[in-house]
């Protein structure tokens, strides 16, 4: 694959990791007591602060992995919050026959949600970056 190609591929890439974050946390802000009451509901700690939290890393991640700044960073900070998520919100093997296949497909996609992040972690975000032209 010639470079421009593999460079756009990981912009791409990039860009529709950050969209489930991106739009999970817009989502949040436009709902905070709901969010809260959510979060309190799946036994968070003080659920009011948690969201705020969850909001700027979902928004701040986002914005992070599409510019391509701090990517590595910003992915190893989602892989930790997205693992957190998960534990939380996804332990399928808890939910009754009604609910149990939806919360294992969310919690294997977290996993390779995970995955896809580590890759980011690994290689890094390309030319087409902040990060690489910080470099340059």
């Amino acid at each position: 694959m010639n470079p421009a190609a593999q460079s756009q591929m990981l912009l791409l890439g990039r860009i529709l990791l950050a969209l489930i974050f991106l739009i999970a946390g817009i989502r949040k802000l436009m709902a905070v007591a709901g969010s809260a009451g959510y979060f309190a509901k799946l036994g968070f700690p003080m659920p009011e602060v948690m969201v705020w939290v969850a909001i700027v890393i979902e928004i701040g991640g986002a914005v992070l992995l599409i510019t391509g700044w701090n990517a590595r960073r910003a992915a190893w900070l989602l892989i930790l919050f997205t693992a957190i998520a998960t534990a939380m919100a996804h332990r399928f093997w808890e939910f009754d026959a009604a609910q149990y296949a939806n919360q294992m497909n969310h919690f294997l996609k977290n996993v390779a949600i995970i995955g896809g992040l580590l890759y980011l972690a690994a290689f890094g975000p390309g030319a087409l970056s902040a990060d690489s032209r910080a470099r340059s």
